[in-house]
This record gives C-alpha cells, structure tokens and sequence, in this order.
C-alpha cells in the first residue's frame, strides 16, 4: 500500500509492483497525465514532479525530483505535487502565469517539468528570499531541457514570477495538510509489511534481518542509477529492499576528527557540510546531474554503484574517506580504497550494506583541487574527474594525493605519479616526472565520451594545470576555507571549477 497526498487529497494504492515509478503510477493508475515522459533516464526534466515532506517543525518542504526514476513506493508518507495541482480554478500560479506572459513555451512537452521546478524555487524563495542570481538559477533549472523554446523566456520567467500576486494553490489552504502527511509517517513498530516485494525497513536492526533473509534483493536509496535498469534496459526490479527510512542511515555524525555520512543522506543535504570543510568538493555538487538528481541521489548509492566515472569516489579517495559496512554478520569499516576491486565488483559481501561513510576533518594547510571534465557543463556524466589533495610544507609537496575517475576499471588513485610529487617543490620537473607515471599506471577506458587516449592526454593536463595554478599564486594554493574568485587561477579554469 502507498498512502499519500496528490495536490491535497489523499491518495491510496495498492498492488503496486515494486519497481513502478512515480510516472508510471501517476499516468497509468491515477490517470494523471500531465506530467510527462522524455527520456526516461532522469536527463530532460520533462517528468519533473514536486515532492513535499515535513520538516522539524512540521512544516511541508519540496524539492523537485525525475517522476520516470523515483520510485513510486517512496512516496508514501510525502505529498506530491504535479502541474495539475498548482492552478487554482481560471487563476494561474506565478510560475505558471510567468510562464505564459514571458512566452516560455512552444511545443509544450518540456513545460510542466519546467514549471515543477519554477514552483519549487518559489517555495523556497518564499521560505528563505535570496537575490536569485545566475548560478541558482542554473542550479533550479539545469535539469530541465528543453528544444524548442530557447532558455532566455525560461528565465525571464524565473525572474519575474515573484512579483506576480500570490496564488496558492487550493490545497496550499488546507491547514491541516502537513499534519495529514506527517501522520503518515508515523513511526510503525515490528517488521515492515512487504507489498509486491518491495519493502521499507525503518531501522539498521530490521535492514540486517531482511538482508539475512534476502540476500540477493536490491538495495534502492534514490534510485537515481537503479532505476535505468528497468526504463532503459527493461529489466524487472522485483525483490526491493528500500533504505530511504533508516533512522542510522540518515544521520550526520560529527566527531573531533571528522563526519560519519549516513548512507541514506542525500547530497543535497550534505552539502552545505561539504561547503564549510570541503568548498572544492561542495562545488562540484553544483556539477553533480542536475538539483532533481541530487535531492534523491545519495553518497552512500553513489560509492555502491562502483561506477568508473562516478563523480564522489575520486574525491573521497583523494581525502582518505572509509565507509562502515553492516550486515547480519556484524559491522566492519575499511578504507574507500579497499572498497573498489574491479569493474563494477566492491568489498560488499551479498548480505551486507554500506551504512555510512566517513570524511575525515581537512588538517591544517590541507589543499584541495576538483576538476571535471564532461562535454556539457550541465547535467551530465564525467569523462575525466581528478581529485587533487597535498599540503606546502617548506616549499614541498607532502600528502600527496592523485585520484582519477574515468581512468581505469575503478576509480583509484595514481601512487606511481604521487610518489613523483611527494617530499619535491611543485616545479616542472617534478610534475614532468608525474604526469610520466601517471601514463604508465592507468589504464584508461574508450567510450562514448572519450577516447582512451584522450582521457590519458587530459589526465596529464589536468596534473599541469594543478601546477600552473600553484605557480599563479606564489605556492600558496587556496586552502579548503577559501573561495577567491579574483584569484589568478580563474582565468585557466571553467566557470564552475575552484
């Protein structure tokens, strides 16, 4: 059973197979069809549906998500929003009347997941009003594409629905909505009832009792990666173990030496963590997909995928991150580097999870570079990521740490080329000497979105950049607490790099 909200009225629907999707639910047996279906991969945003849950205070709170990807089971206990439920009879929602006065649409396919995302930047601009500048702007809409009208209206759009009267929706008037939903999701004691396979444990204790029992289900947090397998590979997704609901696994936990990351914590949510300690890493999330992706992906699904070319493994390698694995069988922890053993293939034993991870606090002098290299600067996948992390001690390179994505079967780091820095001035010589080890040690794949050669030539040229940057600010590499944008490093990096 999946007991939610849909535009205020409460919705209630059973025999619901496991690997159903929002989309499919809301098209197929709710007869909802407005939201709409492009690529089916999470990438265009046409599907593009609001998804509200409350917060500490109660309040309701939304974030936009890909309805072809998440998974339809995750929205019990939430209210979901479409374009069907922001109109109010004849009156328009700003986003909606913004929409049509700027001319924002033409064939119209791509319009209600852009007006899904319109709708959840008003309510937050409404909960915490903030100059809306270029990068939020791309931030809120960079996962919405669209063919044939051209992003210029879109924006005018975004920009001027503020000042349009405030139309609520007629559910928006119900007082008592966010007390419905937060009933649902009431705390529920014992076992999690299992429907068409797909259940939802709330604590680490029942997870471990289903993984003795279930050993070979799949694990799902955001779905972001899983759920391809059934939309582009029409593969069934039958046995689901979702760890959304996992009190543990949802924690952030702050020790004198650094974080334990819930695996269940979505990036969205860490960060503003990351902004504080790791402004390099906190950057990268603005290139990380799109804000859809990151409201659901999480760090913990992004280690387990073991994909090559994931973005946050080369920056964990490079900061010496561990992650804590659990299972019926007991809790062990290991290095990140320790984790990855081939193509696809991780420490994991079948019964066991990663529970959380662990980010070390930055030590003092600590540097850190994140350069991606990836053939739109919006939404989409890595060809290249370095994750560069040393420390200047007496006019040499100490801590050397080189990792790579999209260089080798896994993602790793590159000790040949890091004992050719480690203990030298960061002069042309030593990283010569680098960049030579590095052609040696990795092997880089070819694939749709580069060349082995050209990932191998890119890698060497991303260690040159490292130095010419060390060289532009006098050896004194901006540390993890600085963001200077006048720095003389901007002129050889793309917009979004630090």
């Amino acid at each position: 059973m999946i007991d939610f909200y849909l535009n205020g009225r409460r919705q209630r629907c059973s025999d619901v197979t496991a690997d159903t999707s929002i989309l499919e639910l809301l098209r197929t047996r709710i007869g909802q069809t407005g939201t709409k279906e492009g690529c089916a991969s999470g990438d265009c945003g046409a599907c593009t549906v609001a998804i509200g849950e409350p917060d500490a205070g109660g309040e309701l709170v939304y974030h936009n998500a890909n309805a072809c990807i998440t998974p339809a089971h995750q929205l019990d206990g939430c209210h979901l929003v479409t374009v069907e439920g922001l109109a109010s009879g004849e009156r328009l929602h700003p986003a909606q009347a913004a929409m049509v006065d700027c001319h924002g649409s033409q064939c119209g396919f791509c319009t209600p997941g852009i007006v899904m995302s319109l709708f959840t930047l008003y309510e937050n601009q409404r909960r915490h009003p903030a100059p809306l500048t270029q990068a939020r702007l791309e931030e809120a809409l960079g996962g919405n594409l669209c063919r044939c009208t051209g992003y210029r209206p879109i924006r005018d759009a975004a920009l001027s629905m503020g000042d349009y009267p405030a139309a609520d929706p007629a559910w928006a008037e119900d007082a008592g909505l966010a007390g419905n939903v937060a009933w649902l999701r009431r705390p529920r004691s014992g076992e999690p009832a299992a429907e068409g396979h797909y259940v939802a444990p709330q604590d680490i204790k029942a997870l471990r009792a289903l993984k003795a029992k279930r050993p070979t289900a799949r694990l799902v947090a955001g779905g972001t990666d899983l759920w391809l397998e059934t939309t582009q590979q029409l593969k069934p997704l039958a046995d689901i173990i979702d760890v959304r609901q996992v009190t543990e696994m949802n924690a952030i936990e702050e020790t004198a030496d650094g974080w334990w990351i819930g695996a269940a914590v979505t990036l969205a949510r860490l960060t503003p963590l990351l902004a504080e300690s790791y402004p390099a890493f906190e950057h990268l999330m603005h290139r990380f997909a799109s804000s859809q992706i990151r409201n659901r992906a999480t760090l913990g699904g992004n280690i387990a995928n073991a994909s090559p070319i994931g973005d946050t493994p080369p920056v964990l390698l490079a900061i010496d991150a561990r992650v804590r694995l659990d299972g019926p069988r007991g809790v062990r922890e290991l290095p990140l580097a320790d984790f990855f053993l081939d193509y696809k293939r991780t420490a994991l034993a079948d019964d066991e999870f990663i529970a959380a991870i662990f980010l070390p606090r930055p030590a003092a002098g600590a540097n850190l570079k994140v350069w991606k290299l990836s053939k739109r600067r919006e939404d989409d996948i890595s060809a290249v990521l370095a994750a560069f992390a040393w420390t200047l001690e007496d006019g040499v390179m100490r801590d050397v740490h080189l990792a790579f994505g999209g260089m080798a079967a896994i993602p790793r780091r590159a000790p040949a080329a890091e004992a050719a820095l480690e203990g030298r001035a960061p002069d042309a010589e030593a990283f010569a000497a680098a960049r030579a080890a590095l052609a040696e040690e990795l092997t880089p794949m070819s694939d749709v979105r580069g060349s082995a050669e050209y990932r191998r030539v890119a890698a060497g040229n991303l260690l040159e950049r490292l130095r010419l940057m060390i060289a532009a600010e006098g050896g004194q590499a901006a540390n993890n607490n600085s963001d200077s944008h006048d720095s003389a490093t901007k002129v050889t990096l793309d917009a979004y790099a630090h």
